[in-house]
């Protein structure tokens, strides 16, 4: 059965950085996905479409189809206040809620009463390396179309006993 719109798709991903591992769901649950419904990333949703169970491949990503482009205007200059206590080193990321709900920001420099965040996706502006292996692909059930969401391992919510 192929990748297309509207099937559960779920697959083990590695992601590189300019030769580094950035982050990986094998040793895990495959990641499950809805597919087509906007749960991935541009280039990995184009590099998935049309593939099979038992598929294993790379696919290059630009900024432009990852995380976007680095945004130099979502850097900020926070007051400390609003991290409430929060032990904080230079280059850790924390999610903290903002306007458009919780979001993780880095943190580039701290002061005695403010924070410099950086507010941009951690991958944007980079270019990125999937080495991805589907494992599975199945028809969706009407109630995962309906929520746009795949129930079970690896996906959003646990499956109903």
């Amino acid at each position: 059965m192929k990748i297309e719109e509207n099937r559960v798709v779920r697959f083990h991903y590695t992601v590189s950085e300019a030769g580094h591992e950035v982050e990986s769901s094998r040793g895990s649950d495959p990641l499950a996905v809805l597919f087509g419904r906007g749960g991935l990333i541009a280039g990995v949703e184009k590099a998935l479409s049309g593939r099979e169970a038992g598929e294993r491949f790379e696919a290059e990503v630009s900024p432009e189809e990852g995380y976007g482009p680095r945004r130099p205007e979502l850097t900020q200059r926070v007051p400390k206040k609003h991290f409430k206590g929060m032990p904080l080193r230079v280059g850790q990321t924390v999610m903290m809620q903002t306007q458009q709900g919780p979001r993780p920001i880095s943190i580039q420099k701290i002061g005695l009463s403010v924070v410099d965040v950086d507010l941009n996706h951690p991958m944007a502006g980079k270019a990125l390396r999937f080495d991805i292996e589907v494992v599975e692909v199945r028809e969706a059930s009407a109630e995962e179309i309906e929520r746009g969401q795949v129930r079970g391992a690896g996906g959003v919510e646990p499956a109903e006993s």
